[in-house]
């Protein structure tokens, strides 16, 4: 049987993130969802892979311009839908 592989510098070191962890990782990563150790090693992978980095702030211009493209939604709008959306849960019909 295999050992598994340990990263060189001392046994509390954590091996380099993969492209495919940062993958399952990034959107968590930048909502600022992970544990301080997960952040750090994902930043260090972002820093090292171009390919990553690239994706990363791809995600990061898409994430802000929806952020700045959002439209505010009228109060009277969110009203109606609160109600419609009551009503349907008490069994009513729609309106």
């Amino acid at each position: 049987m295999r050992k598994p592989w340990k990263f060189p510098f001392g046994s509390s070191a954590k091996r380099p993130m993969t492209c495919g962890e940062v993958g399952e990782w990034l959107q968590h990563y930048l909502d600022g969802e992970l544990n301080d150790r997960r952040s750090e090693r994902l930043a260090a992978h972002l820093e090292d892979c171009r390919r990553c980095g690239l994706e990363a702030d791809t995600y990061e211009r898409i994430k802000h311009s929806l952020a700045d493209h959002q439209p505010s939604v009228p109060a009277d709008s969110l009203a109606r839908l609160r109600e419609f959306g009551a009503r349907i849960a008490r069994g009513g019909e729609p309106v």
